[in-house]
């Protein structure tokens, strides 16, 4: 997927350092060349062996070095990157980006650089949160460095909060999605809806089901990878928000046909989100208490999203796409949807409890469209997610050579 592309990798001394390996080794999978540059720092954490080893080239560090600057110069090194990344971007790295300082090799090919800089920040959630790291990463923002993350959560001091470096993983999604290997959906807005609703009963409960929002979030990266300008809106998960893309975050069902309404016009709308067919009349605005005899509630019937969306008018996305979550008679009941809803595309899946669908990596569909029904074999929802991104291509490829 990133076959060619050339990515300048900056690894600063942090404790998370070591997951540059993996990203190192993940880049390389996906067909992009890496360089990397260490600062003298970095070399405490991981060592220019394991780096050079897994990069297959050559690992810089030294300003001043005469064999280096013979070989690659600072400028070279930065106009033949298609991009530079720097992680772990720690309080003082991005403290001298800020005030354009040039002490080494790294700041050096930063401050000459041309390019588009990625910087995931990594360091103490007391250093994150201070003012001074605060307005450094507004100036950077300011200047067009994308910042990505940081994460929250258990840090090598033992402490707890934000200023984790993000997953392998999502700093990979953004590499491409800033690269924009693939721009076959470029200049075309999609909505994806994603994940559970929740209805409320009362303050602390409520109605929900076990959607976990991995195929939505899965199919909205897949779609913004190819260019489209996408939105997600997403019911409660804990799934991480796709990078590029722009997430809404929701409870209800109502909300969230707000929220989808508020985002028209789009080319495209995939509902993948699980969405509660009821919600209750009247909820409580205290804590519901045992007294006895349980409490009766009585069930009103949620606005339908996907029919919503499907109804013919200017607003209508030129494709939409629904989800038919089922437990028996699969490609049945995923047919009748198709025909009810008024949709163009039905993507039904046995969600029966031997299954495992809901929070698992994997899924099985059957892709329902008028003109016939394919049974995909079983496959991870990312895989699933790019071959359906794949459809939609050819959808608009189709109808571009029509125009």
């Amino acid at each position: 997927m990133l076959k060619d592309k050339r990515v300048l990798l900056i690894i600063s001394g942090g404790i998370a350092a070591y997951k540059c390996l993996d990203l190192i080794r993940n880049l390389r999978e996906q067909g992009a060349r890496v360089r990397c540059v260490m600062t003298k720092s970095a070399n405490k954490f991981i060592t220019k062996l394991s780096v050079s080893a897994l990069s297959g080239e050559k690992v810089y560090s030294d300003l001043f070095s005469l064999t280096d600057e013979n070989e690659m110069g600072h400028i070279q090194l930065s106009r033949e990157s298609d991009i530079l990344v720097v992680a772990p971007a720690t309080a003082n790295i991005l403290a001298r980006m800020a005030q354009g300082l040039a002490d080494d090799l790294a700041t050096t090919v930063l401050l000459a650089t041309n390019k588009k800089v990625l910087v995931a920040p990594s360091m103490n959630n007391r250093m994150w949160t201070h003012q001074a790291t605060q307005q450094n990463i507004a100036i950077l923002k300011e200047r067009g460095i994308s910042v990505l993350g940081p994460g929250s959560g258990e840090m090598a001091c033992g402490e707890h909060g934000e200023g984790r470096m993000l997953e392998t993983q999502e700093i990979l999604e953004a590499i491409k999605l800033e690269l924009k290997y693939d721009s076959q959906l470029f200049g075309l807005r999609a909505l994806v809806t994603s994940g559970p609703t929740h209805e409320p009963i009362d303050p602390v409960r409520y109605l929900g089901n076990r959607s976990s929002g991995k195929q939505g979030h899965a199919i909205a990266t897949a779609i913004a990878r190819l260019g489209a300008e996408t939105t997600l809106v997403t019911g409660p998960t804990n799934e991480p928000e796709p990078w590029g893309v722009q997430v809404i975050h929701v409870e209800t069902a109502q909300e969230m046909l707000t929220a989808c309404k508020n985002s028209l016009p789009t080319d495209i709308a995939i509902c993948a989100a699980a969405v509660a067919d009821w919600r209750f009349e009247k909820k409580s605005k205290i804590k519901l208490k045992k007294k006895g005899q349980p409490p009766t509630l009585s069930l009103i019937e949620n606005p339908d999203i996907l029919k919503t969306l499907s109804q013919p008018g200017n607003k209508r996305p030129r494709l939409v796409i629904g989800f038919a979550a089922e437990t028996e008679n699969i490609i049945v009941k995923g047919t009748q949807k198709l025909s009810s809803k008024g949709c163009d595309w039905i993507i039904a899946n046995d969600v029966s409890p031997n299954k495992k669908t809901f929070g698992n990596i994997n899924n099985t569909i059957n892709f329902i469209t008028s003109g016939g029904i394919e049974s995909w074999p079983k496959m991870s929802k990312q895989k699933i997610a790019t071959k359906l991104a794949e459809r939609i291509v050819e959808v608009f490829a189709t109808s571009k050579a029509a125009e």
